[in-house]
């Protein structure tokens, strides 16, 4: 079982590299409120919402700039530097809010301002 500094540094790590492995850090019942794609419940949501990851955008990375753990809770302030489809630049800044049971996020929150991702957002990805 992994503490929640290990999950959280891991997160962080392969965001936007390495979605396979970052899928594994999630409960099977999760749940994510985030600003653009809303309240995703279970693994299988949580799966949907990285394939649009994958094809919407063609580079991400989050780094964490502030990381307070206090016991299975987590808070993560993040600078994000991304790129939609077509390579229109993404600089966002915002924060994570973690709940980890048994080396598993269980739920997340995500509180950033949705203008920076609008070349994200606005793009058709049919």
């Amino acid at each position: 079982m992994k503490a929640t500094r290990e999950v959280i540094d891991t997160y962080y790590r392969t965001s936007g590299s390495d979605w396979d492995t970052w899928l594994t850090l999630f409960d099977d019942n999760a749940v994510i409120e985030d600003q653009l794609e809303g309240q995703i419940e279970g693994i299988a949501a949580v799966r949907s919402v990285v394939d649009v990851f994958r094809r919407g955008y063609s580079r991400f990375k989050m780094t964490p700039v502030h990381v307070v753990v206090e016991g299975q809770q987590a808070c993560v302030v993040w600078h994000c530097e991304a790129a939609n489809a077509a390579g229109v630049p993404i600089d966002a800044h915002g924060a994570n809010y973690f709940h980890i049971v048994g080396g598993k996020i269980v739920r997340m929150i995500d509180f950033h301002d949705t203008v920076p991702f609008q070349p994200f957002a606005n793009q058709d990805l049919s």
